[in-house]
């Protein structure tokens, strides 16, 4: 995000953590890295909600990725990536966040702080074959605002944010990252009914 960018209130490349009085069950103690943030809208990824019902090899045989021509060999060190739910918008679209050590032409998007985004199958057989990104987190759908929504819901005291950081994009600790977000805030729970709406 360049100065510009920040002086108009824009949050690419912020958290977004829901306020406790958030009444969307979808967006309940959601921890929201945003990826894009302008006059027109707004669009994030959920990083802190994983989805229960499939795991990484599945979702590789679901998009006939894993065959045998596509065998996958994930380096020893590198487990698969957890899946998450990044939002309620396109829920059948796969979303990858990751570090700056992969980039696709004209398919990854430099967001900021060495963090982008892809959305193709080529980083999925990537990460398969142990090519891909060294962090990355996968999400099915994501989270978007139409112009001036997230700036009436920020006003209204519906999100806090914060600076993104590695561990809070990419760390495993996904029960974790709201209250390790609230604490690089220096805020606690019990004081965020009166915070206001931004940081």
């Amino acid at each position: 995000m360049n100065k510009k960018e920040q002086d108009d209130g824009f949050l690419c490349g912020q958290m977004l953590l829901a306020m406790p009085n958030m009444e969307d069950p979808r967006f309940l103690r959601s921890v929201i890295y945003i990826c894009a943030h302008s006059e027109e809208g707004a669009m994030g990824i959920i990083v802190n909600r994983r989805s229960e019902g499939i795991e990484f090899e599945e979702l590789l045989e679901q998009l006939g990725l894993n065959d045998e021509k596509n065998q996958i060999s994930l380096p020893i060190h590198q487990s698969s990536p957890p899946i998450l739910i990044g939002g309620p918008v396109e829920p059948g679209r796969g979303f990858v966040l990751h570090s700056e050590d992969y980039f696709a032409k004209e398919n990854t998007l430099i967001i900021d702080g060495g963090i982008c985004l892809t959305a193709t199958l080529d980083i999925l057989k990537a990460i398969a074959s142990g090519r891909g990104p060294d962090e990355s987190l996968l999400a099915l759908g994501y989270a978007g605002w139409a112009a001036g929504q997230l700036e009436d819901e920020i006003q209204a005291n519906g999100w806090l944010n914060c600076k993104a950081d590695s561990e809070l994009v990419f760390g495993t600790d996904l029960k974790g990252k709201y209250d390790a977000a609230l604490k690089k805030l220096g805020v606690s729970p019990g004081q965020l009914n009166s915070e206001a709406g931004h940081a």
